[in-house]
């Protein structure tokens, strides 16, 4: 408030002759002759102390891959949550909606978000380059282009290089799409100048991601590597030598529309109308192309920048659609953009449907008032997401067998055969103060397993191999003679050998060589790896995926065999390595090629709906003969060391 001239005022304050009240103290709890005995921990059971994370983290491989994964899922949450952003600012707060749910509940985004993969890797860095890449370019946003350059730089260098593609789109709009620039013909020039240094100085800038990149590839191979371009001349420049992807399998046109629509289902329909439904939006609806701020004839229109934000998935689709090997992780990196997609079709035929609304009842107010359009869309969304959480739960309960089957080889089978050989640990009588839930219930140390030199063993099923992560530390994987008649992967060398006693050895004075692990944990996995046996060029491997002699192990090596029973189609069983075998444990697992198309698909709770599927057995399977020997030995040692 503006006073005349003169005008005398009073301003009051709080006095500051009195000293401040202090704050009283917060009363402690359990101080009262009776005791809360619930809530009281200062760390719920579910949520421990940083220290006790810590070390689950690096000392248990099983946490680790877990605790891995949990990473992920944050990566990809937080990835998400700025493209929605994004697209609420500078597309339309329906559209960043509808994609938000999609996100949350495509099965799609299930299996990806959480992979050990580089295509996996790719997707992170493209969602979080498309948070940036969707904001219109203009003069101003310089932070856009460098942000969106190293981010899709990230992806393809340190992830996979093929998903460099889905930046053409954005280089593109970069260097010829004015966006909300005003340019007037004269400056024309000045600004094609200056578009064109932006971009090119913040792909130096994103280049720079090569070296830490080269300088580790290096150590760990011990001669100079640029994987990303072995990749690329692999895959690209190989065919005149017979080496390419199509030594993996080939597979039809149209297997990638299949494998979209199981994981997306109606979802996939939409993403790929996306640009078809923009056109007929243009002639139907203009209006809906709501027109930027500024003369017209200077800036980019609606319809332009989004067909460049609807362009990179179309793309990556055609383009590996064109090509002879597939497989569904390919598709990963465009999974958060088919969901864009979807979002901007699932709105611009809203529209379509407000429009015939207005027409046939000649009031706009009407249409403004009706929910019809509200339905519309959240039927379609709803629809989508239950059939997403359909096809979730039919993975779990379908194919969750081989992770159940590690899970009870570390948890009930080696605590019973320490327990058989008295090697379990007498638990403590005396009255222990546990400084968390963590420590109270602490699992058994399954150290002192390494010294029986186990094997388990895989057949037909190597390509189920849950993961090394999943294999307590001692415990060799082994990959044995099946039909697939490809090259197998195979371990890395172990670094410390350690001479144990065997009673498997062909002389019981001789010893047998178990190649152990340094330590467990994600720091054992980086110290056994890098810069060792990663500079180890062993042999036996080629570049034509053809069989090698001595690829497979030797199946009387075998002390457990992971199999696949089918009772009602035995012919398409696997035979049983030599010897006697009996059953550890045994869960369900779906026998696919035997169950109807939709049953096997999706899970519907019911037995009617059961009724299509015809199911199989996931056998862990232990060799008899070598478990009675082993559980009747006496030499071993209660020494983990």
């Amino acid at each position: 408030m503006n006073l005349p001239p003169g005008t005398e005022g009073i301003r009051l304050r709080k006095p500051t002759n009195t000293a401040d009240t202090p704050v009283a103290p917060k009363k402690p709890r359990h101080t009262g002759m009776l005791q809360d005995q619930l809530r009281r921990a200062a760390h719920p059971p579910w949520c421990p102390s940083l220290s006790v994370a810590f070390r689950m983290l690096i000392l248990v491989r099983r946490h680790t891959f877990f605790g891995l994964r949990m990473i992920f899922a944050f990566v990809t949450s937080f990835c998400e949550a700025r493209l929605y952003r994004t697209v609420v600012d500078h597309v339309n707060d329906r559209v960043g909606r509808y994609m938000l749910f999609m996100l949350l509940f495509s099965a799609g985004m299930w299996n990806a978000s959480t992979a050990f993969l580089p295509s996996t890797f790719a997707m992170y860095a493209t969602t979080a380059a498309a948070s940036f890449s969707f904001v219109p370019p203009s003069f101003s946003r310089v932070q856009r282009t460098l942000a969106a350059t190293v981010l899709f730089a990230t992806g393809a260098i340190i992830g996979w290089p093929f998903s460099l593609l889905l930046a053409v789109p954005f280089v593109i709009e970069e260097l010829l799409v004015y966006g909300g620039d005003l340019v007037p013909e004269s400056s024309l020039p000045g600004w094609i100048e200056n578009r064109w240094k932006r971009l090119f100085g913040s792909g130096a800038v994103a280049a720079l991601i090569f070296i830490p990149v080269v300088v580790i590839d290096t150590y760990a191979y011990g001669r100079l590597s640029l994987t990303p371009w072995n990749i690329v001349k692999y895959n690209i420049f190989g065919g005149s030598s017979g080496r390419s992807s199509s030594l993996y399998g080939t597979e039809p046109w149209h297997y990638y529309l299949l494998s979209l629509t199981l994981n997306f289902n109606v979802l996939a329909p939409l993403a790929l109308a996306s640009l078809p439904a923009l056109f007929v939006t243009q002639v139907i609806d203009p209006k809906r192309l709501g027109a930027m701020r500024g003369p017209q004839a200077q800036v980019s229109s609606p319809y332009t920048l989004l067909t460049v934000r609807l362009a990179p998935f179309y793309l990556w689709f055609i383009t590996l659609t064109l090509q002879a090997h597939k497989e569904e992780r390919f598709m990963y990196p465009i999974y958060p953009l088919l969901c864009f997609n979807a979002a901007a079709t699932l709105y611009l035929a809203r529209g379509w449907m407000e429009v015939a609304y207005v027409k046939a009842t000649n009031s706009p107010y009407k249409a403004s008032h009706t929910s019809i359009f509200s339905l519309a869309t959240l039927f379609t969304v709803v629809l989508a997401s239950l059939l997403s959480l359909s096809r979730i739960l039919a993975l779990y309960k379908y194919y969750h067998a081989p992770l159940d089957v590690a899970f009870h080889f570390q948890y009930e089978e080696l605590p019973r055969l320490l327990n058989a050989t008295n090697l379990l640990p007498v638990p403590e009588t005396a009255h222990k103060t546990h400084s968390s839930k963590y420590d109270e219930d602490a699992p058994v140390d399954l150290s002192l397993v390494r010294q029986f030199g186990l094997r388990v063993c895989w057949g037909t099923q190597w390509h189920r191999f849950p993961s090394s992560y999943l294999i307590p530390s001692g415990v060799e994987p082994l990959l044995v003679e099946s039909e697939f008649e490809g090259m197998l992967p195979r371990p890395y060398l172990a670094v410390v050998p350690i001479t144990d006693p065997s009673p498997f050895a062909e002389d019981s004075s001789k010893s047998s060589k178990v190649p152990l692990k340094p330590s467990s944990g994600l720091f054992g996995e980086i110290s056994r790896t890098l810069g060792r046996t990663t500079r180890h060029v062993p042999s036996g491997f080629n570049d034509l995926n053809r069989a090698e002699d001595g690829q497979a192990a030797n199946p009387a090596q075998c002390d457990y065999f992971v199999h696949l029973r089918l009772p009602q189609h035995p012919d398409r069983q696997e035979p049983l390595p030599p010897g006697g075998w009996e059953d550890v444990a045994c869960f369900p697992f779906l026998d696919a090629p035997h169950s109807k198309l939709l049953t096997r698909i999706l899970w519907v709770p019911g037995r009617f709906w059961q009724k299509g599927n015809t199911f199989g057995e996931y056998c862990l399977l232990r060799e008899t003969e070598r478990a009675r020997v082993r559980e009747q030995e006496k030499q071993w040692s209660k020494n983990a060391s």
